[in-house]
């Protein structure tokens, strides 16, 4: 068990992180979560357009990205990164971080492809949880239809209440 958590703490440290929004505050302290669990390389891009181009450049392996920033917003953000026909990274996975909790926006998270979604105000511990998740159990990404995106989970383990949405 130990060795196990070791090997998990190690990812974290090699991870590499980017935070796109457009809240200098915001990203600071998603910054501070991250560091608080282990992250070390964390960039940050205060809008979507900046956002795109950072994963082009810099080839996070995790981005996070909030809903309401100037164009693109969070949405068109992930559409565009989840188009394999025209971006040249749409597998990195994407992280929803936003102070909209309502089912409906998880629905559009989900079925625009975030691997997962946090509420704003975020816990380090929902945080680490996350990215835990990414580390340890990757989905495969698949084309359904028009969905790009990670292989989905079952709908009924969306808990937006919770402020974590497992998607």
């Amino acid at each position: 068990m130990k060795a196990a958590a070791n090997d998990v703490a190690q990812r974290l440290v090699a991870l590499k992180v980017l935070i796109v929004d457009d809240e200098p505050t915001m990203r600071k302290v998603t910054r501070s979560l991250l560091q608080a669990i282990g992250v070390r390389t964390i960039y940050e891009a205060n809008d979507g357009n900046s956002g795109l181009k950072a994963i082009r450049t810099l080839l996070p392996d995790v981005v996070i990205v909030d809903w309401e920033m100037p164009r693109p917003n969070g949405p068109e953000f992930v559409r565009m990164v989840r188009s394999p026909d025209t971006f040249p990274v749409p597998h990195v996975p994407i992280i929803m971080l936003t102070g909209h909790g309502e089912r409906s926006r998880v629905v559009a998270a989900v079925s625009l492809g975030v691997n997962d979604f946090l509420v704003k105000p975020v816990s380090t511990k929902a945080l680490l949880g996350r990215l835990v998740s990414l580390i340890a159990n990757p989905r495969r990404m698949v084309r359904i239809g028009d969905y790009y995106g990670p292989e989905p989970r079952r709908a009924s383990s969306i808990k937006p209440a919770t402020g974590v949405a497992r998607v």
